[in-house]
């Protein structure tokens, strides 16, 4: 009986051991589980890490430049509106830190090849009685031999009659502040009553007289107050009230601006210097933006160069900035800040072309997670209708953020003048004391275009 159980127990389809099996298996060819990743909504650094990575590749897997600009100022939180024109003390300083910005005084020196030309077309300063249209100012007929040059320098103003443009400028400004019977203006609009009109009227003038001269101006857009907005991150803090305590969340700016004029062009400008060119230092401020101070906001997240993605006009040439009364240099001479009157021109010609600058880079598709390939150059004139000041900006860089910033040694750079005024005062008639060199300077601005053209 018993051996009976045991033949059972050892037939072959009732064994309880396995048979060995020739050879080893072959291992899959992918994970059986997926990987063990942090939470999307827990509070760790990891949790943070992967949902910062997540955000980025949607960005990066935009099919339109408009779909990222929307995804890329789709979360709203707080954030420092910086204003350009600013009545701030050191203002220029701060946003040149905000911006990774050095500032080089002076044109830059591709500009200096243009001012023998135009010094010998006859353009000696000279006071009295604006000229009459077609006639040439009294120095162009001591150089006659100065449109006659076979090849100009690279970036000189050939061919120009300056008298007549000196004409034009002059009969601008007696329009507005001569012939015109205007009443009195309200209280702080003195610069929408006569130095407005006088800004539009010069630029559309001079950019119309100019166009044969540069088929750049020719194909361009100018828009009448625009309205231009650029958003960005720049550090990191720590959030001190609310539900969202303890955080550390990055530091956000937005610029809203609204200059007077601005030219654009379907054409980009040449690059000044390379885009790796270190040319100064970049301020660091360690205090909080709330010391300037500045002011936190929320609400909409918005990038945009005074026209839509679709616009071929998408570069921009030159915008011109009008100062408030509020800013006047009257008003720092009274109260004892001579210094500071500069610095309001600075703060002004850095914050607005960043802000537009920045705002074409994104509009081709960079970021600050993908850095621009080329540089970015706008110009900018920043005037109170009598003082003007002239600056060139070159964006070099758009990862400001704390983790993209780290290895980065690109540097945005601004070339800046000081404010010199165009004349001295109208009377019975006559612009006295007309600067010539201001002129020059504005018809460089408006001549300027790429190499290739």
């Amino acid at each position: 009986m018993a051996s009976l159980r045991v033949r059972q127990l050892l037939a072959p389809s009732r064994r309880w051991f396995s048979e060995t099996v020739s050879g080893t298996p072959s291992p899959p060819d992918s994970p059986l589980y997926p990987p063990v990743v942090a939470s999307i909504t827990a509070k760790s650094k990891a949790a943070k890490s992967r949902r910062l990575q997540r955000f980025n590749q949607r960005v990066h897997a935009a099919a339109t430049v408009e779909e990222k600009l929307r995804l890329y100022g789709k979360l709203q939180r707080p954030k420092y509106t910086v204003y350009p024109q600013t009545f701030a003390l050191n203002a220029d300083r701060w946003y040149r830190s905000f911006t990774k910005t050095v500032l080089v005084p002076g044109m830059p020196p591709r500009a200096a090849a243009v001012k023998a030309p135009v010094a010998a077309a006859g353009a000696t300063p000279e006071a009295g009685r604006a000229p009459e249209p077609g006639v040439e100012a009294p120095g162009a007929a001591e150089a006659p031999g100065a449109a006659e040059t076979p090849e100009p320098a690279v970036g000189a103003v050939p061919y120009l009659d300056i008298g007549e443009l000196r004409s034009l400028a002059c009969d601008a400004l007696l329009q507005e502040s001569f012939y015109q019977k205007k009443k009195r203006p309200f209280l702080y609009r003195d610069q929408d009553h006569t130095p407005g009109p006088f800004l539009t009227q010069l630029v559309s003038t001079l950019a119309a007289s100019l166009s044969g001269r540069n088929p750049l101006l020719a194909a361009s857009s100018l828009d009448l107050n625009p309205e231009v907005n650029y958003y960005w991150h720049h550090g990191e803090e720590v959030v001190i009230h609310g539900h969202r305590k303890g955080r550390v969340d990055p530091v956000r700016f937005q610029i809203d601006d609204n200059p007077h004029l601005q030219i654009r062009v379907p054409k980009q400008l040449p690059e000044v210097v390379p885009l790796e060119s270190d040319l100064g230092d970049v301020p660091v401020i360690d205090h909080k933006p709330s010391k300037l101070p500045l002011f936190k906001k929320q609400y909409e997240n918005k990038v945009f160069i005074g026209s839509k993605v679709a616009d071929p006009c998408c570069y921009g040439h030159t915008q011109f900035h009008l100062l408030p009364d509020k800013l006047k240099r009257e008003r720092f001479i009274r109260e004892r800040l001579e210094d500071q009157i500069e610095v309001v021109y600075r703060s002004n010609g850095i914050a607005s072309l960043f802000a537009w600058t920045a705002a074409q880079a994104m509009y081709q598709g960079f970021w600050s997670e993908a850095d621009v390939t080329r540089p970015f150059v706008s110009q900018a004139v920043v005037t109170d209708g009598k003082y003007f000041a002239f600056f060139c900006y070159q964006l070099n860089t758009l990862a400001l953020t704390a983790e993209t910033i780290k290895n980065n040694p690109r540097k945005n750079i601004c070339w800046s003048t000081d404010s010199k005024p165009l004349y001295d005062v109208v009377e019975d008639g006559n612009v006295k004391g007309f600067n010539d060199e201001v002129l020059f300077q504005l018809v460089r601005f408006l001549l300027n275009r790429p190499k290739e053209l």
